[in-house]
Order: structure tokens, then C-alpha cells, then sequence
């Protein structure tokens, strides 16, 4: 079964990681597997290193002639059984250049939301006629788009797993940041868009007992905006809340915290955040939102709460707070829940499964 792959260059390395090890999983297990992405993808030598033939190209365009046609001559050169696209020039223009070809057309999905049948432009995208199938990142991802597909069957879901090996960064030293040493730090790592929920937390603080030793970072883009700042200036917890702001070290700092929340509203996929919590041993609380709440049990690996729903919020993180014991024992649950529930290697098989079950395709360890 020889597999083609468009992905991305230019993310970070903690972002393709999981993807791009499906990949290489993949090719090592006997399916050949070409990767078409640009050369500054920090994957490229890895890639190059496991044996994957790799393609220099990136659509330029979000549908452009020329892309169109580049892609349909690299398509009718090769033999391949699956072509597997990771973004949306790739799906709008292989989806075209592919037309009358025969690989099986794949595309991943990684968020819910912002796709309609009534919408024309998705026809462009994830609707369009000549996709084949969609992997979607959690089971909440593929429930809300198998509502705006003609063949729902196809629409499946393949987490993006992990391993937990990928993760050894030394906690980061919070004295630094001029923390108390004895304080609970509550980390949120998360980019201040609207559906992230960032104020809900900055709220929920304001509801945390005024004696509280609890203090949140606020990791990522967007943290000086004008109404979070005027929000944090009027909270009753205003020496409590740090804005970090982007940070390169944002695991260390995630693997030095309590807690973790992330307070989102809506569309989230299987948040890496999240996970990385989770794995660093770190009981993280999240809502009830897209794939989050696949990835916690509530009570046993974290706590899952309602979005928009501050008071709540402060309760569960004052929970933690008050009993480091049981906010360990979470936190190791957590990292066994990824170990044992999101592993790459299960992403691997089960994306070689659904690839064989649509193409018909023989596994080469059957055949030995």
C-alpha cells in the first residue's frame, strides 16, 4: 500500500510530532509512504533518516491552475493507493488534481465547526465530491461533521497519539517568575482567541477565597490584549495572575504547575496542551468542549466542567489546591491515561487499519 502525504512545513516541532511519526510508523511497517511538504519542515531529516521519500513542494496557492496541475502529473507518475492531506490547499487542490485518478483521498480533521452542507466553499474542502474519507482527531470532531457529509461511514475517528518519551523536560524553576514557593500555580497555555475562554479563568480566580496561595500563568499569544488586561487590573486577584505571553518553554513551565485548565467554549479538537499536561503528570482542568473531555475522566484524571462556567472552575481548582495528594494521584492517572489510551503506536495501527479496510489492500505481515 503506497501512501502519499501533504503536510505543512513551518510548525513547531511538539505540533507535527504526532502526525509525523504516524508516518514514519507507517512506512516501517511496510507501507511505503511519501511525504510532500517544504524543506524547512523540522521533520525533514527525521523523515529522510527513517527511509521516506520526500517530495519539496507546498500548493502556493489556495486553489491555483498551476498547483493543480503539478499535483495531478505527480499523481499520474505514481502508484499510490492513498493520498493523505493535512490542510486545506492540499485537499482544494489535490481533491481537483485527482479527479478521474484512482488513490483513495483522505483528509484529516483536526477541529470542530466552520464546516455546513449549506455552505458552498466547503465543497471546496472537506465536502468536496472527490474525498474519499475523513480522519478526524476526536470522536467530537467526527460527530459534528458526519452531520454535513453524504457517507458518514467514512468519517472516522484516529487520535493523534503520543508517547510519553517525547516529554522529559525538567520542570521549569517558578521562583524565577517571582512566585511564592509555597504558592499552588494554576498554568493555562492556550492562544487568547475568543473560543479559548481565557477571561472564564481570569473570572474564576476572582471567585478563589481572597487568603488563597493560588497564582495562574497565562502562556501564549494575545495575553496584553486591551479588555483582558482591563479585566485583570479590576480582579480582586490581580497580584495573582502573571501574563507570560508566548514562551518557548511552555512544557517546563506546564511540568512545574499544580494544575493546568483550559477553559475553552468551543471547537476544540484534542487539544496538545492538554495532553502534554497530562503526560508531564500534571491533573489538568478542562470543559466539556470538543475532544477535551475524551481525553480527561472526570475525577480520575482531571476534572471536566461546563464552558463558561467561572464558579465552577474556581471550585475544581481549589479542590486540587487543598489536597496535593489526591491532585498527585490525578496527575499520574493522567499520564497513565495517555500511555494506555492515546499512544502513537495505537495511531499507527489504526490508521493502517482503516487505510487497508477502504483500499482493499493486503498487509505485508499477513503475506510473510
Amino acid at each position: 500500500m503506497r501512501i502519499l502525504v501533504m503536510t505543512s512545513s513551518g510548525e513547531p516541532l511538539n505540533s507535527i510530532r504526532p502526525e509525523a511519526e504516524i508516518f514514519i510508523g507507517l512506512h516501517r511497517g511496510g507501507d511505503p509512504v511519501t511525504v510532500m511538504t517544504g524543506r524547512d519542515n523540522v521533520y525533514w531529516d527525521r523523515f529522510a533518516e527513517a527511509g521516506v521519500e520526500l517530495v519539496d513542494y507546498e500548493p502556493r496557492k489556495k486553489l491555483g491552475f498551476k498547483d493543480i496541475g503539478y499535483l495531478r502529473r505527480h499523481l499520474k507518475g505514481h502508484a499510490y493507493d492513498v493520498v493523505y492531506l493535512f490542510n486545506n490547499k492540499a485537499i482544494r487542490n489535490c481533491a481537483f488534481a485527482a479527479i478521474g485518478l484512482p488513490p483513495l483521498l483522505v483528509a484529516y480533521r483536526g477541529q470542530t465547526g466552520n464546516i455546513r452542507w449549506y455552505d458552498p466553499s466547503c465543497y471546496l474542502t472537506l465536502l468536496h465530491p472527490r474525498l474519499d474519507a475523513v480522519s478526524c482527531v476526536s470522536n467530537a470532531v467526527r460527530d459534528d461533521l458526519r452531520r454535513h457529509v453524504r457517507r458518514p461511514e467514512r468519517v472516522v475517528t484516529i487520535y493523534k497519539g503520543h508517547d510519553p518519551e517525547w516529554y522529559q523536560e525538567a520542570p521549569a524553576g517558578l521562583r524565577e517568575l517571582g512566585l511564592p514557593a509555597d504558592a499552588f500555580v494554576v498554568g493555562c497555555t492556550a492562544n487568547n482567541r475568543p473560543r479559548k475562554g481565557v477571561p472564564v479563568l481570569v473570572e474564576a480566580m476572582g471567585h478563589l477565597p481572597a487568603e488563597a496561595n493560588i497564582h495562574l500563568l497565562l502562556i501564549g499569544n494575545g495575553m496584553d490584549a486591551e479588555e483582558l488586561d482591563r479585566q485583570i487590573r479590576e480582579s480582586r486577584a490581580s497580584d495573582r495572575i502573571h501574563r507570560l505571553g508566548f514562551r518557548t518553554d511552555a512544557p517546563a513551565l506546564t511540568a512545574a504547575c499544580g494544575c493546568t485548565v483550559l477553559p475553552a467554549l468551543k471547537r476544540e479538537g484534542l487539544p496538545k496542551s492538554v495532553i502534554e499536561s497530562m503526560v508531564y503528570a500534571v491533573p489538568p482542568v478542562v470543559t466539556d468542549t470538543g475532544g477535551s473531555a475524551e481525553l480527561v475522566e472526570d475525577g480520575v484524571s482531571g476534572y471536566v466542567v461546563a464552558p463558561g462556567d467561572p464558579r465552577t472552575l474556581a471550585d475544581r481548582i481549589a479542590r486540587l489546591a487543598a489536597d496535593p495528594e489526591s491532585a498527585k494521584a490525578m496527575g499520574q492517572a493522567a499520564r497513565e491515561r495517555i500511555a494506555k489510551r492515546f499512544h502513537v503506536r495505537d495511531s499507527i495501527e489504526t490508521t493502517r487499519r482503516f487505510f487497508r479496510e477502504w483500499t482493499g489492500a493486503a498487509d505485508p505481515a499477513s503475506e510473510a
